[in-house]
C-alpha cells in the first residue's frame, strides 16, 4: 500500500498485541486498503487481527431503511472474514464509551481505521484515540487519492480539484492485493455476531425500509458494477439525465456504505470497451465530483450548515429573502409531496418510497425547496433532513455538497438574477420538460410505487 494512504492520529508506540481494524465508512472485506494495511501490520508482527464495527443506535436522521441495509451487508462482511480466520466483532453504543473498552480488554497493540471526513466521524476517532495507550492511524479506503493528500485546503470547484487529481491519478491506481487467511490466533476467541441483540439497541424510526428495494452487500455491489459496465455504461454520457432511460450506475448506496470501492470501479471502468468519452463522462462523477465533496466536508466544518456556503450566495439570497415566492410549503408539506408542482411531488413520492432520486432529478428538487421556502436558510435545513432521512445514500458528503450546491451555489458561479434565486443558478419546470418526457417520469413513478 502507497504510504500516502495512511496517516497517524497519535504516534504512540507500538505495543505486543492484536492489531484492530475499526471498520466504519468501508464495510467491506475486498478491495480495502485499511483492511489490508492491518492485516499487513498484523503478519509483519506475527499478531492476530480483529475487525471491529461500533453501531451506535441513532446516527444523522436515518431510520431503518439505512440501518437494515448497512446491518445486512455487515452480515457478510462477518462471512467473508470468517472464512480468512479474521473475528468479527460488533459493539453497540457510543464508539468514544465502548471503543477503549475493547482495545483495553483484548490489550491491542495498535488500532487502525479507515477514512471520513465528516465531522461526528472525526470527533469520534480523535476521542477514541486519546482514550487508549496504542498507536492510532487513519488509512483513506474511500478516495482513490487521499482527501488529505490530494489538496490541502478547500478547493473552489471542479475546475480548481481535477489538474491535482489528473496530475497524481497514476501512482494511486495499483491494483488490490487479496486479504489472506489469517495464521496468527492468540488464543483468543469470539462468538458469532449476534444481530438480533444489534437491531434491539437501536434508536431510529422504523419507516421506509423495503428490502425489495436494492440488496446490501459487496457481492451484491460487485454484481451491480458488472450490469453497469455490460448493459448501462454504453448509454450513460448519452442518457444519464433522463430518469425515463435509468442510464445511471445504480452504485451510490454501495459506494456510501463502503460495500463498493471507487477505485475498484474506476479501474473496472477504464478496462470497459466503450468510447472514451463516455468513461470521461462516467469519471468525472465517481472521481472529481464525488472527491471534491469530501474535500469540502472534510476542510469546511459548516459542510452541514447554511453559514458554510460561499459567502456571494448567501448576500445574494439574502439581498432577495423578502421576494415574492410563487408558492411557500411548510417542511410536512414537502415531506409528504403537497406542492403544486406534479413533477416535484413525483420526485419526493419516489424518494420516500425507495430511498432514490436521478441525481439531475434531485437538482431540481432541491432548488426548488429554495424557491419555496420561507428564508434560504429553512430551504437548505429542510433539504439537508429529507436528504439524511429518505435517501439510502444519505448522509454522505454527496448528499450535502447537493443540497449546498443546489440552494447555495456551492462549487458554481454567479449567474444572471432572478426573483429568490439572485445569482444563484435556477432551474424551471419548463426546462426539466425539455429534457425527458416528464409526464412519462411521473406515472412511471406511481406505477412503479404501488407495485
Amino acid at each position: 500500500m502507497l504510504p500516502a494512504r495512511k496517516r497517524d492520529i497519535t504516534d504512540f508506540p507500538a505495543l505486543a498485541g492484536p492489531v484492530v481494524y475499526w471498520m466504519s465508512r468501508d464495510q467491506r472485506v475486498r478491495d480495502n486498503w485499511a483492511l489490508l494495511h492491518a492485516q499487513e501490520k498484523a503478519l509483519d508482527r506475527k499478531q492476530p487481527l480483529i475487525v471491529i464495527f461500533c453501531c451506535v443506535p441513532k446516527y444523522l436522521g436515518a431510520t431503518v431503511r439505512q440501518y437494515a441495509f448497512m446491518l445486512e451487508g455487515l452480515r457478510t462482511v462477518e462471512r467473508l472474514l470468517k472464512g480468512l480466520h479474521i473475528p468479527f466483532v460488533v459493539l453497540t453504543g457510543s464508539p468514544q464509551e465502548v471503543i477503549p473498552g475493547f482495545i483495553g480488554r483484548v490489550k491491542a497493540g495498535m488500532l487502525i481505521t479507515d477514512f471520513d471526513p465528516l465531522r461526528p466521524k472525526r470527533e469520534w476517532k480523535v476521542t477514541v484515540a486519546s482514550r487508549i495507550q496504542c498507536p492510532t492511524s487513519e488509512v483513506d479506503a474511500h478516495n482513490v487519492i487521499p482527501c488529505w493528500y490530494v489538496s490541502k485546503h478547500q478547493e473552489y470547484a471542479a475546475r480548481t480539484l481535477r489538474p491535482k487529481i489528473n496530475r497524481l491519478l497514476d501512482a494511486f491506481q495499483d491494483d488490490y492485493p487479496a486479504v489472506v487467511r489469517h495464521p496468527f490466533h492468540g488464543g483468543m476467541t469470539f462468538p458469532p455476531v449476534s444481530w438480533e441483540r444489534v437491531a434491539a439497541a437501536l434508536s431510529v424510526d422504523y419507516v421506509g425500509h423495503d428490502p425489495k428495494v436494492v440488496t446490501p452487500g459487496e457481492e451484491e455491489g460487485a454484481k451491480r458494477l458488472r450490469q453497469f459496465l455490460v448493459y448501462t455504461l454504453p448509454r450513460y454520457a448519452q442518457d444519464k439525465n433522463d430518469p425515463t432511460k435509468d442510464a445511471v450506475s445504480r452504485l451510490s448506496p454501495y459506494l456510501h456504505f463502503g460495500h463498493c470501492a471507487p477505485q475498484r470501479v474506476l479501474l473496472e471502468v477504464q478496462k470497459a470497451p466503450v468510447a472514451d468519452e463516455t468513461k470521461a463522462a462516467f469519471i468525472e462523477q465517481l472521481l472529481v465530483r464525488r472527491e471534491l465533496a469530501d474535500n469540502y466536508c472534510f476542510y469546511n466544518d459548516k459542510y452541514d450548515d447554511y453559514a458554510g456556503l460561499p459567502a456571494w450566495a448567501r448576500t445574494t439570497l439574502d439581498h432577495h429573502r423578502r421576494d415574492r415566492r410563487e408558492a411557500v410549503y411548510s417542511r410536512p408539506q414537502f415531506e409528504n409531496g403537497e406542492t403544486h408542482d406534479e413533477l416535484w411531488n413525483a420526485i419526493e413520492h419516489e424518494l420516500v418510497e425507495t430511498g432514490y432520486i436521478n441525481g439531475y432529478l434531485r437538482m431540481y428538487w432541491a432548488k426548488k425547496i429554495l424557491e419555496w421556502s420561507s428564508a434560504p436558510e429553512e430551504a437548505f435545513n429542510t433539504a439537508v433532513y429529507l436528504n439524511n432521512r429518505y435517501e439510502l445514500d444519505g448522509r454522505d458528503p454527496n448528499g450535502y455538497v447537493g443540497c449546498a450546491w443546489s440552494i447555495g451555489g456551492l462549487h458554481d458561479r454567479p449567474w444572471p438574477k432572478r426573483s429568490v434565486y439572485g445569482n444563484v443558478r435556477s432551474m424551471s419546470r419548463k426546462g426539466m420538460e425539455r429534457k425527458f418526457d416528464v409526464t412519462d417520469y411521473i406515472h412511471s413513478v406511481y406505477g412503479e410505487c404501488r407495485q
